[in-house]
């Protein structure tokens, strides 16, 4: 039942195959087997079963609240949810207990989803999993072999997601196929009166129709994203999803997005300077960890600060503040601004000169095996990840990245589809034909669940400290 996708599970829970209660003790089975992986900062067992025997009781009445009634979920650690610990995976807001729910939290909750947990990601989102700031859904849907969906910046509401950069932050959405992807978005999208980066019209319900003629299609490849770096595998894969394209017709075209060397640049000073000042209000005064230094207020600034950020955290402060000193702020801060409009608008003339949707890899390599995984620091994995995803948050447009195939080592590999900005169907349309023509082979879970008692039985691994 674990390996199906959304729609199957909410069919057989609508049929009495399962029940709210006997998926929810599936998922936590699951998550206490893969504990090692230290995946989940909090589990909510307690409030998920509740929630469970609630979703059973609307069932027998034949009452449900939706497709997403009794359906397990997980929120990042960086979404405000009530009465549930909410830290960021930071010791600044160590026991911080939020008294609301985030706006897509609460719209979960409203379909009858049960909140399995708060899983895991690098300090303050600082390159993670769940939101995308500039990947952070989609690279790790890449490696994972499920679709990761970045919503157009103002579709989704961003209240209550605990901010790393203000204007490219949007929630994420990772789900086992484009259509469970659809059906979330649709939850999820809208207008929020507490977020005023949502937009004002009302959306309409992303249900994806079958696209059966793909003729009419006109794909972009950008060339300047065919980088040194990108691995034979990924490359390969590339060239034979866009010859998919052709051999049904669609039109593939060759496109420039000449501002493309700039955007890495552009986006880490721009990252920066968001994070010196959304990281501010973290003083130790107001709210989070406070050090037990009474000496002078600066002394219990600089110790508060030292002790509740991590090293990654700390530089990008560092950066950020660099770059918005008054003797830097034009040449730097001013200069990215501008850098970011010229990437915005490269976008806008690709789509406008005829192009539906862009394809692209999702990541430079495949997947790696775990063992390599963990050897690796953040400064390297995100500079790897980001080269071909933080420019579409520059410029808030819509982007998936759904599983192609698994590399010569069987580790899934990804690429990525961009669309115009509020076309988010329309892309995952596009998204959804692919993913049928490709036919991803589904990940076994009960199969991981096996592998995963033997890797923990494995003395190297199990000495691996994940805290």
């Amino acid at each position: 039942m674990l390996g199906r996708t959304l729609r199957e599970v909410s069919v057989a829970l609508k049929q009495g195959q399962i029940t709210p209660t006997e998926l929810c003790q599936k998922c936590l089975s699951l998550i206490k087997k893969t504990k090692f992986l230290n995946a989940y900062i909090t589990v909510s067992e307690e409030v998920a079963l509740k929630q469970a025997e609630e979703s059973e009781k609307r069932y027998k009445k034949g009452h449900s609240l939706g497709d997403l009634d009794g359906i397990p979920v997980a929120v990042k650690d960086n979404f405000s949810t009530s009465g549930i610990e909410t830290t960021c995976a930071s010791n600044m807001l160590k026991g911080y207990v939020p008294p609301y729910n985030a706006t897509v939290v609460q719209k979960l909750l409203d379909q009858g989803a049960l909140l399995m947990g708060k899983t895991n990601l690098d300090e303050f989102a600082m390159g993670a999993l769940g939101s995308d700031t500039g990947g952070s859904t989609r690279n790790p849907a890449a490696h994972c072999g499920v679709v990761g969906l970045k919503p157009s910046y103002g579709l989704v509401s961003r209240h209550g997601l605990i901010p790393l950069v203000n204007s490219m932050d949007v929630p994420g959405i990772l789900t086992r196929c484009v259509d469970d992807a659809a059906t979330v978005l649709g939850i999820l999208a809208g207008h929020d009166p507490k977020d005023s980066t949502t937009i004002q019209d009302p959306v309409k319900p992303f249900t994806l129709p079958s696209l059966t003629d793909v003729s009419k299609l006109c794909i972009g490849i950008p060339k300047e994203y065919l980088m040194p770096e990108l691995s034979s595998e990924v490359q390969s894969l590339w060239s034979k999803a866009a010859n998919l394209f052709e051999s049904e017709g669609a039109k593939v075209t060759e496109v420039s997005l000449p501002h493309t060397s700039y955007s890495i640049v552009c986006y880490h000073v721009l990252c920066t300077s968001e994070v010196a000042s959304n990281m501010a209000r973290f003083d130790g005064l107001e709210y989070g960890h406070r050090c037990d230094s009474d000496v002078s207020t600066e002394a219990m600034y600089a110790a508060t600060r030292r002790e509740g950020f991590n090293d990654v955290v700390r530089g990008r402060i560092l950066s950020g503040n660099f770059f918005l000193l008054k003797e830097n702020y034009e040449n730097y801060f001013v200069k990215a601004q501008k850098v970011r409009r010229l990437i915005a608008n490269d976008f806008v003339n690709v789509f406008n000169s005829g192009v539906d949707v862009l394809l692209t890899p999702t990541t430079l390599s495949e997947a790696v095996p775990y063992t390599e995984f963990i050897k690796e620091d953040n400064r390297t994995r995100s500079a790897q990840d980001d080269v071909f995803t933080q420019a579409v948050n520059m410029a808030g447009l819509p982007a998936v990245s759904v599983p192609m195939a698994l590399s010569s080592q069987g580790l899934p590999i990804g690429l990525q589809f961009i669309g115009r900005a509020f076309c988010d169907q329309q892309l995952l349309t596009v998204a959804k034909w692919f993913e049928k023509q490709v036919q991803f082979p589904v990940i076994q879970l009960q199969e991981l669940m096996d592998d995963c008692s033997s890797v923990f039985e494995n003395e190297k691994l199990a000495s691996v400290s994940l805290k």
